[in-house]
Parts: structure tokens; sequence; C-alpha cells
């Protein structure tokens, strides 16, 4: 796919990180970008800076993710490319005892519940009402109607201790990018997700130097922390490049996660 005005695309959690990143890639190569996200002052920030669109929106919600496919197609038209980067997570291990006084307690439901709504079912929300909106287009000239990269994490394949609702949500991300892949074939539109490793995201911005040092050290190559501009270079690989299509790609120095 050609990069330039012509084409629109929407980045969720595009207001910081991953997501900010890989929108302003994208901005500096013409494309008209939405970005959806529920921090409204950097959002609107970002959308000012690349001249693009802000709308704020909730993942877990059909109706705000309408409202915010309906304010960004009303600005730039149909979306040509959707990037997932809308996500969270938490740590807390199974089932545990306290060193206190030797009670037993297990992780709370709604919290995982909570996190696969957010990282799963959220970004298939996404990539199904945009699916149904990229049918819609005329076809370019190889076919192509529209590209999508998720995010999911190292995690998907070894996660950590405390890791199970993190795990299960970025692996079920991973696990259902070739069946949607197969969905969208005949529609000529592809689906990528990209596994990062440990990146210097808002997350880690407060983290101690030591813990940021240690962490920068566990990568085999290069011992730094991944920049969200890499992500970004990816994934507009995955956009740009037409025969790249239903692959799970890590980026992550190489790293593999111990258990904790």
């Amino acid at each position: 796919m050609k990069l330039d005005s012509s084409v629109a695309a929407v980045v969720t959690g595009g207001a910081s990180g991953l997501g900010a990143a890989t929108a302003r890639a994208l901005a500096a190569k013409g494309v008209k970008v939405a970005i959806f996200d529920l921090q409204k002052e950097k959002g609107e920030a970002l959308a000012a800076e690349i001249c693009g669109v802000f709308c704020e929106v909730n993942v877990t919600s059909d109706e705000s993710v309408d409202a915010g496919f309906a304010k960004a197609r009303a600005a730039n038209g149909q979306e040509r490319i959707l990037v997932n980067c809308a996500g969270t997570g938490n740590a807390v291990k199974t089932a545990s005892r306290s060193k206190e006084d030797g009670s037993i307690k297990h992780f709370p439901l709604e919290a995982f519940n909570w996190l696969i709504q957010i990282n799963l079912v959220g970004t298939f929300r996404c990539i199904a009402k945009s699916a149904a909106g990229m049918m819609t287009l005329e076809p370019m000239a190889d076919g192509e109607r529209g590209a999508m990269v998720n995010t999911a994490s190292v995690a998907a394949e070894d996660g950590q201790i405390g890791q199970a609702a993190y795990s299960a949500s970025k692996g079920g991300v991973v696990g259902m990018t070739l069946p949607i892949a197969r969905d969208l074939m005949s529609e000529g539109i592809r689906v990528n997700t990209i596994l990062p490793g440990i990146f210097d995201t808002p997350l880690l911005a407060g983290a101690p130097q030591n813990v940021r040092d240690a962490l920068s050290a566990s990568v085999p190559f290069p011992k730094r922390l991944g920049q969200p501009e890499e992500y970004a270079q990816l994934a507009l690989t995955m956009i740009e490049c037409g025969y790249f299509n239903g692959e799970d790609v890590r980026l992550d120095g190489a790293i593999r996660m111990a258990p904790r």
C-alpha cells in the first residue's frame, strides 16, 4: 500500500507510547490520521501536532467505538489502515498465600475479565467495525482495500509470573490474527500482529533508573529498551508491503522472558 494523503488511518491507543509513534510515522507519510484514546489532553495535543483528529474512545464500548469511527470518517474519509495499540496490563498470581497470616486468595475474576475486554475483545471490536467499513471501499490497483496491525506482546508466548490474564489477552490477539486474515482475504484486507518486548513507553518512564538499567541489560542485543519509533517502523513495513499477511512478529531484541 502506498502511503500518502489519499489514505486515512485510525490508531487506537494513539495518544502515547507505541500508538503515538505510529500516528506520527503515518502522518509523516501524508496519511490522514485519527487517534482513538481516553487520554483527551494528550490525544488532542498530538492530533493538533500531526494535523489529525482526536476521538475520545473506550474500546470496551460498542457505542464509543461506533462514535469514534463516525467522527474519524467524517473528518478523513473511510480508513484503509487500522493500527490497534490500545491496551493495558496487570500482574496478579492465579492463587497466592499470604506471608503474614497464611491466608489464600485467588486472582479476582472481574480483573481477569476487565483485561480480556480491553486487550482482546477491544481489539477485535475495532477490527470488525473497521473491516466492515473497509469493505465499502473500491479496491486499489492490486486488489487491496486495507491493512491492519495489532499489538500483542512477547508475553503471549513467554508470560511471566502474575501475567496469566495479560498473557491470555495477548495470546488471544496472536491466535486470531491468521483466522481474521483468512476471513478478510477475499476482500483484500491484510492483518498482521506485532509482539513487542520491553519498550520505553510511558509505563516505564517513571521506573527508577536501576530498574530501567536491569531491564535493558536483560535484552540480548541491543542491550537497551525498544523505542516506540522502532515499533512504528515495523508497523509501516507491514502496511506498505503487500505480501505481509497473517503474520505474528516478535520485536524484542531476541529476549525470552524468564519466569520473573
